[in-house]
């Protein structure tokens, strides 16, 4: 294993445990559900969010920047599924296409439901981290 990997996987081992940072994560395709086909969407979401979840804890961001990036996956998932509802057509697109055009240019979706200009930035800027997360992982 080249050393860069090597560094990597023992910075995710030492980071401090998923299911404490996002105790609910096996929760998230149910709570997004609209009807009982959602889930399995839904819990491909959760499969692309792992790795970057994991990524946020690795970078030793303060507790309230890893969560505020938390809450706005969560948003980002809620948004894609209302999508596939809105738009059937989207069920038999690769959830990571989906996914990658939700936060292409580096922004993410209006957030429905009347959320302020300062929840809206601060959701584009998780769903920039995000983009360029699964970019690089893309490369490598």
């Amino acid at each position: 294993m080249p050393k860069k990997r090597k560094e990597q996987l023992v910075v995710i081992l030492n980071a401090p445990d998923l299911a404490t940072y996002c105790p609910d994560l096996a929760t998230w395709p149910a709570s997004w559900c609209g009807e009982e086909r959602d889930v399995i969407p839904g819990e491909q979401i959760v499969a692309v969010f792992t790795p970057f979840l994991l990524d946020l804890l690795a970078q030793g961001l303060s507790r309230k920047t890893r969560n505020l990036h938390r809450d706005n996956l969560w948003l980002l998932g809620g948004e894609i599924i209302r999508d596939i509802n809105e738009t059937p057509k989207l069920r038999k697109r690769p959830i990571i296409e989906l996914i990658m055009d939700a936060v292409a240019n580096d922004e993410g979706p209006l957030i429905h439901g009347g959320f302020s200009e300062q929840e809206q930035r601060s959701f584009d800027s998780t769903c920039k981290k995000l983009n360029r997360f699964l970019a690089a992982s893309a490369q490598a």
